[in-house]
Protein backbone atom coordinates (compact mmCIF):
# COMPACT_ATOMS: atom_id res chain seq x y z
CA UNK A 1 0.00 0.00 0.00
CA UNK A 2 1.53 3.48 -1.18
CA UNK A 3 0.26 6.98 0.40
CA UNK A 4 0.50 9.63 -2.29
CA UNK A 5 -1.39 13.03 -2.08
CA UNK A 6 -2.67 12.22 1.21
CA UNK A 7 -4.60 8.96 -0.39
CA UNK A 8 -4.14 5.52 -0.03
CA UNK A 9 -3.07 3.72 -3.06
CA UNK A 10 -3.87 0.11 -3.57
CA UNK A 11 -1.25 -2.34 -5.24
CA UNK A 12 -0.54 -6.26 -4.83
CA UNK A 13 2.25 -7.64 -2.34
CA UNK A 14 3.45 -10.95 -3.53
CA UNK A 15 2.95 -13.65 -1.41
CA UNK A 16 5.57 -15.77 -0.64
CA UNK A 17 5.04 -18.49 -3.19
CA UNK A 18 5.54 -16.02 -5.33
CA UNK A 19 1.29 -15.46 -6.72
CA UNK A 20 0.33 -11.75 -6.16
CA UNK A 21 -2.03 -11.50 -3.55
CA UNK A 22 -4.64 -8.37 -4.28
CA UNK A 23 -4.48 -5.72 -1.71
CA UNK A 24 -7.17 -6.18 0.86
CA UNK A 25 -7.71 -2.42 1.13
CA UNK A 26 -8.86 -1.70 -2.59
CA UNK A 27 -12.43 -1.25 -1.68
CA UNK A 28 -11.80 0.83 1.09
CA UNK A 29 -9.43 3.49 -0.52
CA UNK A 30 -12.27 4.36 -2.94
CA UNK A 31 -14.90 4.85 -0.25
CA UNK A 32 -11.79 6.96 1.42
CA UNK A 33 -11.90 9.34 -1.43
CA UNK A 34 -15.27 9.35 -1.44
CA UNK A 35 -15.16 10.46 2.32
CA UNK A 36 -12.71 13.29 1.96
CA UNK A 37 -14.44 15.01 -0.99
CA UNK A 38 -18.15 14.71 0.89
CA UNK A 39 -15.88 16.34 4.02
CA UNK A 40 -14.44 18.98 1.98
CA UNK A 41 -17.76 19.66 0.45
CA UNK A 42 -18.83 19.79 4.28
CA UNK A 43 -16.24 22.21 5.74
CA UNK A 44 -17.83 24.70 2.66
CA UNK A 45 -20.82 24.47 3.68
CA UNK A 46 -22.43 26.05 6.85
CA UNK A 47 -22.06 23.81 10.35
CA UNK A 48 -24.87 22.16 12.17
CA UNK A 49 -24.64 20.35 15.36
CA UNK A 50 -26.57 17.80 13.51
CA UNK A 51 -24.59 17.47 10.66
CA UNK A 52 -21.32 17.56 13.06
CA UNK A 53 -22.61 14.43 14.72
CA UNK A 54 -23.27 12.51 11.48
CA UNK A 55 -19.94 13.56 10.20
CA UNK A 56 -17.99 12.37 13.41
CA UNK A 57 -20.12 8.94 13.23
CA UNK A 58 -19.03 8.37 9.73
CA UNK A 59 -15.43 9.48 10.19
CA UNK A 60 -15.35 7.15 13.87
CA UNK A 61 -16.26 4.44 11.04
CA UNK A 62 -14.09 4.88 8.15
CA UNK A 63 -11.09 4.63 11.17
CA UNK A 64 -12.62 1.41 12.14
CA UNK A 65 -12.87 -0.07 8.91
CA UNK A 66 -9.04 1.02 8.63
CA UNK A 67 -7.96 -0.41 11.47
CA UNK A 68 -9.92 -3.52 9.87
CA UNK A 69 -8.32 -3.59 6.76
CA UNK A 70 -4.53 -3.21 8.65
CA UNK A 71 -5.64 -5.78 10.66
CA UNK A 72 -6.76 -8.28 7.58
CA UNK A 73 -3.30 -6.95 6.01
CA UNK A 74 -1.40 -7.66 9.16
CA UNK A 75 -3.25 -11.21 9.71
CA UNK A 76 -2.46 -12.31 6.52
CA UNK A 77 0.71 -11.99 6.17
CA UNK A 78 1.50 -13.56 9.19
CA UNK A 79 -0.23 -16.42 7.93
CA UNK A 80 1.77 -16.48 4.79
CA UNK A 81 5.03 -17.17 6.90
CA UNK A 82 3.67 -20.40 8.85
CA UNK A 83 4.10 -23.20 6.81
CA UNK A 84 1.25 -25.47 5.10
CA UNK A 85 0.94 -28.75 6.00
CA UNK A 86 -1.05 -31.74 4.62
CA UNK A 87 -2.44 -33.14 7.68
CA UNK A 88 -6.00 -32.24 6.94
CA UNK A 89 -5.69 -32.93 3.01
CA UNK A 90 -5.37 -30.51 0.31
CA UNK A 91 -8.93 -28.22 0.36
CA UNK A 92 -8.85 -26.23 -2.81
CA UNK A 93 -11.53 -23.79 -0.36
CA UNK A 94 -9.31 -23.67 2.53
CA UNK A 95 -7.62 -20.34 1.85
CA UNK A 96 -11.36 -18.76 0.85
CA UNK A 97 -12.55 -19.69 3.87
CA UNK A 98 -9.40 -18.61 5.82
CA UNK A 99 -9.54 -15.59 4.35
CA UNK A 100 -13.46 -14.85 4.64
CA UNK A 101 -12.94 -15.79 7.94
CA UNK A 102 -9.70 -13.53 8.91
CA UNK A 103 -11.98 -10.55 7.67
CA UNK A 104 -14.77 -10.82 9.75
CA UNK A 105 -11.97 -11.71 12.70
CA UNK A 106 -10.81 -8.75 12.16
CA UNK A 107 -14.31 -6.71 11.41
CA UNK A 108 -14.84 -8.09 14.86
CA UNK A 109 -11.35 -6.69 16.49
CA UNK A 110 -11.75 -3.33 15.23
CA UNK A 111 -15.22 -2.98 16.77
CA UNK A 112 -14.22 -4.25 19.89
CA UNK A 113 -11.31 -1.55 20.21
CA UNK A 114 -8.76 -3.67 18.03
CA UNK A 115 -5.40 -2.34 19.48
CA UNK A 116 -5.89 1.21 19.11
CA UNK A 117 -5.29 2.60 15.75
CA UNK A 118 -8.90 3.53 15.22
CA UNK A 119 -8.59 5.90 18.17
CA UNK A 120 -5.49 7.46 17.10
CA UNK A 121 -7.03 8.24 13.13
CA UNK A 122 -10.30 9.85 14.66
CA UNK A 123 -7.97 12.40 16.96
CA UNK A 124 -5.76 13.07 14.29
CA UNK A 125 -8.82 13.61 11.62
CA UNK A 126 -10.89 15.11 13.77
CA UNK A 127 -8.50 17.70 14.78
CA UNK A 128 -7.32 18.35 11.01
CA UNK A 129 -11.10 18.94 10.33
CA UNK A 130 -11.61 21.21 13.37
CA UNK A 131 -8.48 23.35 11.50
CA UNK A 132 -9.90 23.20 8.00
CA UNK A 133 -13.18 24.88 9.21
CA UNK A 134 -11.25 27.23 11.69
CA UNK A 135 -9.34 28.81 8.79
CA UNK A 136 -12.12 29.50 6.36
Amino acid sequence: MKISNNLIQPNTIPASGGAAVPDQGAAFAGRLEKAVQASEQAAKSPVTASTKRSEDAKLKAACKEMEAVFLNMMLSRMRATVPKTKLMGDGAGEETIQSLLDTELTKNMAQAGGMGLADMLYRQLSKSAVKGQASQ
